[in-house]
């Protein structure tokens, strides 16, 4: 009995195809309805023979004298009329539904309709009973029959009418619940996709303002150099240069890169720097192995290093170190960028300022949160420490690394 609701609520489907397309489509229908009806017949009949047993125990306690096969007779022609009138009860409900509006006058409608199909029930049952014979003593002539089958079965059969509409209207109810349901879960799944791009939107925007700035400050450089009449110089940084923009357009589309792939863009940028500074700049570069594969923001370092190249060797006549580092504390990267510049005054507060350490942080707190931070400081040995921390995990890289590589191997080499 709880497939009324599934058969009941399907409309009949009419190919307006031509040709294969349709042929296949009519006969996917006639296969859905053939199976929905085979379905609908063997509910029925179990329905029937459930109910058989019933009058079995009944026959047997009273020592009925009539042979078994009547009652089985009585009990599955009435299930095999509701089984043929089950689809004309599902289509007065789908023709008359339950509103909440016309609520009052839906109900008096299905008042009467189901007393009319409980009759006409009645009545087929009966008119079928009298032609094969069943109980001839009682079921003398039809209107015997049917008035034996009113006094016995039509509260029962005015139930079953209301039965086959609750069992429509429950199914109904929970399609509807499950379509709810999944319309909830695509408009949280399309939510979270708009989130995420625009955390990507913000992520881009901001890695596309950091890389015109150090790009502006670069080409601002080689046009000093230029103007101070150092052609060679000039043309080595824009060399250098090229290299470093092959190698960030590579993974301009990446959030997130192995620490020895940012390495590698600090050490590209930082020879363009060393064409600037000649002997003032010293660099050094210690970083653990164990997190050379540990994932961190693109292009995060560069201006840090940046930073502390333009507030602490540009604003000192004499040679000056900056010192990069990388370890891994507990569950957490740590990174270094140290200079031994003039520190930080309050005619120099690089901690709140320039679009480098902002971008970083705003980056940081996009990509991980709370967790990650930035921190920007006077050194207790002097100068300047700029301190990265971020959650440690290694890097799972899509790309070629082949061409890294190549632009590395080529720096060196000059």
């Amino acid at each position: 009995m709880l497939l009324y609701g599934r058969i009941g609520d399907q409309d009949e489907t009419k190919s307006t195809s031509v040709g294969g397309a349709g042929t296949v489509k009519m006969r996917r229908t006639s296969k859905s309805a053939l199976h929905r009806g085979t379905t609908l017949f063997l509910a029925w009949t179990v329905l029937g023979l459930f109910m058989f047993t019933q009058g079995l125990i009944q026959k047997l306690a009273d020592h009925d004298p009539y042979p078994w096969w009547h009652h089985l007779a009585g009990f599955m022609v009435g299930v095999y009329v509701w089984c043929l009138l089950s689809p004309v009860v599902l289509w007065l409900g789908r023709r008359f539904p339950f509103e909440r509006k016309h609520w009052t006058r839906r109900i008096a409608t299905h008042l009467g309709l189901g007393l009319a199909v409980a009759v006409l029930q009645l009545g087929s049952e009966g008119a079928i009973l009298y032609l094969i014979g069943v109980f001839p003593t009682i079921m003398t002539s039809f209107t015997a029959t049917f008035a034996f089958l009113v006094v016995i079965g039509f509260h029962q059969a005015y139930l079953m009418y209301w039965v086959i509409l609750g069992i429509q209207y429950g199914f109904g109810w929970y399609r509807r619940y499950e379509e709810r349901k999944q319309e909830a879960l695509r408009l949280e799944l399309h939510s979270s996709q708009l989130q995420s791009q625009l955390a990507q939107a913000n992520l881009s925007a901001l890695k596309m303002q950091i890389q015109p700035h150090f790009l502006f400050n670069t080409l601002n450089a080689i046009m000093v150099l230029v103007r101070q009449q150092k052609g060679r110089d000039a043309e080595e940084m824009l060399s250098r240069l090229s290299d470093l923009l092959g190698c960030v357009l590579d993974d301009v589309d990446h959030d997130e890169v192995p620490l020895h792939r940012e390495m590698e863009y600090l050490q590209l940028y930082l020879s363009i720097e060393q064409v600037r500074f000649q002997d003032r700049l010293q660099i050094e570069i210690a970083c653990d192995p164990e997190v050379l594969d540990a994932a961190v923001p693109h292009m995060v370092l560069q201006p840090l290093v940046e930073n502390a190249i333009r507030h602490g060797i540009g604003r000192s006549s004499s040679a000056g170190r900056i010192r990069i580092s990388a370890c891994r504390i507990d569950l957490m990267l740590e990174m270094k960028v140290q200079d031994d510049g003039p520190g930080l005054t309050a005619t120099n507060p690089r901690q709140n300022r320039g679009i480098g350490i902002a971008n970083t942080r705003a980056r940081l707190r996009q990509l991980y949160g709370d967790v990650a931070s930035l921190s920007v400081e006077n050194d207790v040995s002097g100068g300047v420490s700029a301190t990265v921390i971020l959650p440690c995990h290694t890097h799972v890289s899509t790309c070629d690394e082949d061409l890294m590589e190549t632009h590395a191997l080529h720096r060196i080499a000059r």
